[in-house]
């Protein structure tokens, strides 16, 4: 035998059984073959639980050249929050294999598994910020807070298997009473922002939550500051037309809409405000505090 030809980098692969329609599984060979056809000798870890990619990431990844995660966006924020707490810069293939794939989505990387891991092999990489929400959770496209930020975590993953973006829109439109107002202030930068607010997201990405779109040409993926997009309460069915207009065209003039760039955002929070940090419940906060990780992530494929 010539075990010269054999694979010899060592790269983590963290999957998730249950994202998407499963499909991961069926395809997990042809995944495993591309990453050791590129020279990688796979680790295999498949996850059980909620929070296992991140325990996985944090303590075994800086032993490897190349970590990589197949499932959703909850799968890609759990070890990417690995690697952040454990402060290692290891280059990340995301495989996405979820309901919805938002990051995919705007980062144009492959929807088909087999594609994706072939991508990765390829070694092309780019790199982009993360943010550090109160400390020790990370996010590498949005958190967000208020109207329909918690779907992500509350539609059953079964109903995501089934229907992807439709699960998420019927949840939303069972849990519209929980759609209201909050007084906040928030502080970006030094400008204050004060008001009753229905939504807010502090964002990397062009697409949230598959249904809101934010302009390419203001949008950085690698330059130190976020975008912010913050809803105001409409008071009248005429603001409210005004309201979901300038949401559709990305027409920002509105009084009602916010849209601004920041390096940090700070807002004092009542007890009942829900953020989620890729679609994954954090916790509750009375004062929440985001700052930039800079180029943090390397992510190859």
């Amino acid at each position: 035998m010539n075990t010269s030809s054999l694979p010899s980098r060592p790269a983590l692969l963290i999957v998730n059984p249950v994202s998407g329609q499963k499909r991961v599984l069926r395809v997990l060979p042809d995944v495993v073959r591309s990453l050791m056809d590129a020279g990688y000798l796979v680790t295999l870890c498949v996850t059980s639980r909620r929070g296992e990619a991140t325990e996985l990431a944090e303590a075994f990844g800086g032993r490897y050249e190349l970590v990589c995660c197949a499932g959703g966006d909850g799968t890609l924020n759990e070890t990417l929050t690995g690697l952040a707490r454990a402060g290692q810069r290891v280059p990340l293939g995301y495989i996405p294999c979820g309901s919805t794939n938002d990051f995919a989505a705007s980062h144009g990387l492959s929807s088909d598994p087999a594609e994706a891991a072939a991508n990765i092999a390829s070694g092309r990489s780019r790199r982009y910020d993360v943010g550090r929400f109160c400390g020790s959770s990370f996010f590498s496209y949005v958190a967000a807070f208020g109207a329909f930020s918690w779907l992500s975590y509350t539609t059953d993953q079964t109903a995501k298997n089934l229907l992807g973006h439709t699960a998420y829109i019927l949840d939303g439109i069972k849990d519209l009473p929980k759609v209201k107002p909050y007084r906040l202030r928030l502080s970006a930068d030094g400008a204050v922002y004060e008001g009753d607010f229905l939504f807010g997201a502090v964002c990397n990405t062009l697409s949230i939550a598959g249904t809101l779109t934010l302009p390419e040409d203001q949008v950085g993926s690698c330059d130190g500051v976020f975008e912010v997009l913050l809803v105001r309460n409409p008071k009248t069915l005429a603001e409210f037309q005004e309201l979901v207009t300038g949401l559709l065209t990305q027409d920002y003039s509105s009084p009602l809409l916010e849209f601004f760039h920041t390096k940090t955002l700070d807002v004092d929070c009542p007890a009942d405000l829900d953020w989620t940090v890729d679609g994954e419940f954090p916790g509750h906060f009375d004062h929440v505090h985001i700052e930039p990780l800079p180029g943090f992530l390397e992510l190859v494929g």
